[in-house]
C-alpha cells in the first residue's frame, strides 16, 4: 500500500525515529488506553521490507513490560486506544537487533506491524488462576527467557525465569493448595527447570551467590538433580567451602559418575 511504502522510503530522511505510527482507523475520542502492568489482546501482523510476512496472530495477549514481546509491540500499544488500527514501522533496535531472529528476520532488518488493540483489562493474579492456566502461561514466560538466553541478554532471561516461577504455583490466596497429585508433580517439574535456567542466567550476570540459593532450591524441589548439585558443588567450591563441596560433587558423580566436573579444583586434604 502507498503508506507502507511511505513509511519504508522516509525511513532513513527521519532516521532520528526509531519507531514511527500512523493511524489507520482512529477510536472515539473517550476510548481508553492502556496502562503499563495490564494485559492486552492485540491483533498483529508484521513483514519486512519486502513485504515478507513473518509476524502473525491474530489474538496475541500479553502483559505490558513484562518482556513477552519485542519493545516496539509495547510501546506502540501502550500509545493506542481500544478499537484503534495503526501502521507501526520499528527499527530493528526495538525488534530483534543486530542478531535478527533465525530463520525468518535477518540482523538489523526494520519490521512493519499492522495492529489492532482489540482488548485490555488489568493483569490477573497467578493464584486466581486454574491450575492448567498458570501452567501455560508459566510456560509461555519460561520460553520467553530461553529466547533471552540464547541471545545473550541474560537479564530479561533471568527476569522472565522469575516471572515464570511467579506463576507457577499450586497455593491459593489463603496458602492452601488446589491442585491435584498429578498438577503439583507438573508444575513441581516445570518450577525446578525454571529454577535452573535461572541459575545460569544468574551466573552469566555475575550473580554468584544468587546462583547458588537458585541451585539449593532446586535441590529442596529434587534432591538429586544432578545438572544442580554439579552447579551448587562448583560454586561451593569456588568459595572455598570445600567439605560441603566434596560432598555435593560425590552426589553428583554417584548418579551420574561419566560427567566431568570442569573448573573445579579441590585442595588433597579435602579428599
Amino acid at each position: 500500500c502507498q503508506i507502507c511504502h511511505h513509511l519504508f522510503t522516509n525511513k532513513s530522511q527521519q532516521n532520528d525515529r526509531l519507531l514511527r505510527k500512523k493511524v489507520l482507523q482512529a477510536s472515539p475520542e473517550n476510548a481508553l488506553t492502556p496502562a503499563w502492568g495490564q494485559e492486552v489482546t492485540l491483533k498483529m501482523q508484521g513483514v519486512l521490507e519486502d513485504r515478507t510476512v513473518v509476524e502473525k496472530d491474530c489474538k496475541l495477549v500479553f502483559v505490558i513490560g513484562e518482556g513477552d514481546v519485542n519493545q516496539a509491540l509495547e510501546e506502540c500499544t501502550i500509545s493506542m486506544k481500544q478499537g484503534e488500527i495503526a501502521l507501526l514501522l520499528a527499527d530493528s533496535q526495538y525488534t530483534y537487533g543486530h542478531l535478527g531472529r533465525e530463520p525468518d528476520i535477518p540482523a538489523w532488518a526494520p519490521l512493519l506491524y499492522q495492529l489492532e488493540l482489540l482488548d485490555f483489562r488489568e493483569k490477573l493474579e497467578p493464584l486466581s488462576l486454574p491450575i492448567p492456566d498458570r501452567i501455560r502461561i508459566g510456560n509461555q514466560k519460561r520460553e520467553r527467557g530461553n529466547f533471552y538466553f540464547q541471545r545473550e541478554e541474560y537479564g530479561m532471561a533471568a527476569q522472565a525465569y522469575c516471572m515464570a516461577l511467579d506463576m507457577l504455583t499450586t497455593h491459593t490466596n489463603d496458602s492452601q493448595r488446589c491442585a491435584s497429585e498429578e498438577e503439583d508433580e507438573e508444575v513441581n517439574d516445570y518450577r525446578v527447570k525454571c529454577l535452573n535456567n535461572l541459575a545460569a542466567a544468574q551466573l552469566k550476570l555475575g550473580q554468584v551467590d544468587e546462583a547458588l540459593h537458585t541451585s539449593r532450591d532446586v535441590l529442596f524441589l529434587d534432591p538429586q538433580n544432578v545438572k544442580a548439585l554439579f552447579r551448587k558443588g562448583k560454586l561451593l567450591s569456588d568459595k572455598g567451602e570445600y567439605e560441603e563441596a566434596m560432598e555435593t560433587l560425590k552426589k553428583a558423580l554417584k548418579l551420574e559418575p561419566s560427567t566431568k566436573v570442569r573448573g573445579v579444583t579441590i585442595s588433597p586434604e579435602h579428599i
